[in-house]
Order: C-alpha cells, then sequence, then structure tokens
C-alpha cells in the first residue's frame, strides 16, 4: 500500500514538473507582452515587469490591417477544415470498411507520405499551383500567369488531404464492430449511405481531433503562406507577425509576444470546447505519443 501511495507521488510530481517545464515559454511569452521595451533590452534579465503595460496589445493591433489578416486565416482556416474532414473520413473508412484489390499497398502508400518532410515536396507543390492551368492569367498549358499564387486556393490545396488525417480515421473505424455494416446491408444500405447514417454520426471524436490537429496546422503555419503570398491584402496572421514587428534592424518583442498572444487565442479556444472529443479520439484511434 505504501508503495502504491508511494508510486502515485512521484508521478503527481513529475507530472507538475513536466507542466511547469512546458508552460514556462508561454508564462515568458505573456510576460514579455506586458513589458517596457527598455526592461526587454536590459542588461540583466527582468522576469517580472515593474508596470504591467497591457497597452502593447492595444498598440500592436494597430500596427497592421489586422481584420484582414485574421479574416484571411479564417477563411483558409475553416474551409481547409472542413474540406479535410470529409476526404479523410471518406478515404479512411473505404481502407477501414471497403474490401478492393490492392487496398493494403494504397494504404502503405499513403503512410509512406507521412514520412516525407513536407520541405522536400514544398518547391513541386509550388510550380504546380503556379502553372494552374486557366487560373492567375495562365493558359490551358498553365503558362503567361501567377496561377494560384497570392489566392486562397493556393493556400487551401496542399492542406486538403493528409496521411496523417487518413490513418487517424482508418484507425478509428476499424475499432468499430463489424456487426454495423452487416445490419446496413440488410436494411438495404448502400456503403455510402451506411458512411451518411451510421459511421459519421460516431466519428465526432475523430472528427474533433482532426479538426483540432488540422485547424493548428493550417492556423499556425508561416513557411507555406510566406511563399505563396506576396500581397499585403492576402497576407496571414502569422506571416503578419514577423512581416509587422520583425525587421532588419530591430525587433519590438513586447508588440510581437502580445500580438502572438492575441492570435494564439483561437486556437486555445477551440481546443478547450473539443477537449473531450479530442481526447476520447485519440484514446479510440490507437495514437500513442
Amino acid at each position: 500500500m505504501a508503495q502504491k501511495k508511494t508510486t502515485r507521488i512521484c508521478i503527481f510530481v513529475f507530472c507538475v514538473v513536466l507542466s511547469i517545464i512546458t508552460l514556462l515559454p508561454l508564462l515568458l511569452m505573456l510576460l514579455t507582452s506586458v513589458k517596457s521595451i527598455s526592461e526587454i533590452n536590459a542588461e540583466q534579465f527582468v522576469f517580472f515587469p515593474k508596470h504591467i503595460l497591457f497597452s502593447n496589445y492595444a498598440e500592436a493591433m494597430k500596427k497592421g490591417d489586422w481584420t484582414v489578416y485574421f479574416k484571411n486565416t479564417i477563411i483558409v482556416t475553416a474551409i481547409t477544415v472542413g474540406i479535410s474532414l470529409v476526404i479523410n473520413s471518406l478515404a479512411g473508412y473505404a481502407f477501414a470498411r471497403i474490401p478492393f484489390k490492392g487496398r493494403d499497398f494504397l494504404f502503405f502508400l499513403a503512410m509512406v507520405g507521412m514520412m516525407i518532410p513536407s520541405q522536400v515536396t514544398m518547391i513541386p507543390v509550388f510550380i504546380q499551383l503556379k502553372e494552374f492551368p486557366l487560373a492567375g492569367g495562365n493558359n490551358i498549358l498553365g503558362q503567361g500567369g501567377t496561377g494560384l499564387i497570392n489566392t486562397y486556393a493556393g493556400l487551401i490545396l496542399p492542406y486538403i488531404a493528409g496521411a496523417f488525417g487518413v490513418f487517424l480515421c482508418r484507425q478509428f473505424y476499424m475499432n468499430i464492430p463489424q456487426a454495423l455494416d452487416e445490419a446496413a446491408k440488410i436494411d438495404g444500405c448502400s456503403r455510402i449511405m451506411a458512411y451518411a447514417h451510421i459511421f459519421l454520426p460516431l466519428s465526432k471524436p475523430v472528427l474533433a481531433t482532426l479538426a483540432v490537429l488540422k485547424s493548428s496546422q493550417t492556423w499556425n503555419d508561416y513557411l507555406w503562406p510566406l511563399i505563396m503570398i506576396s500581397n499585403n491584402s492576402r497576407k496571414t496572421v502569422q506571416v503578419a507577425l514577423v512581416s509587422t514587428f520583425v525587421t532588419e534592424v530591430s525587433t519590438n518583442w513586447n508588440l510581437l509576444m502580445a500580438g502572438t498572444a492575441i492570435v494564439m487565442l483561437p486556437l486555445v479556444i477551440l481546443f478547450l470546447f473539443t477537449q473531450k472529443y479530442f481526447v476520447e479520439g485519440v484514446v479510440s484511434s490507437g495514437i500513442k505519443g
């Protein structure tokens, strides 16, 4: 009994220490966001500011057109997540519940995609979107214009599907009893009807999990929007943070941290509302680590 109690105490202490280590960067960001620039540039590190300057948040939002930046990011994220949930859930359902020739090999090829870094495919994807036929002044051969550069479509298309989303949905659907397929078949349901009326309503946990992960990926992405967007009216919040507060001469760290805190707030709210489904989806899909 005493050994169990000691083990629980050790686990508790370990979790507390781990939580502190995880939350420390977030705390430093929040403290930096309310410091004066003199405290940030002081020779000795100032942990707690002498005067809390909440005015930094208002000043940060005055620099740049943040209404446009947030609108662009919300549009790209919402459309990406919506289309991604449909594509990944359908693909996962097909790989998990529909037997067809070559299914395992195709799934293996999809999983290979998880092993390829996005930086490797970034240039080929950029060229494909730039030479997209009949877009941005291009002819039928994809020549003469800018294609999908500086467009929402150019930001959305690379994210609407992904090997991890397919894997997540497949693992979830494989845990559903086979009896449901047999019952649907007896009732005269086609595969698509069984998916829409039986499996999709059961998919809230895994779809919520995928929505949170995909939202975080799209909302926080910096490199791809930086490559695809040169027009200020199409900038996303991550690109705007750097272009607004970071210059070759100096960096307004207090305003940058204030802007970062505001930008991350929608994702925090999303996770709080979907936390229950997120945890359930991770557990039911058999994902570890």
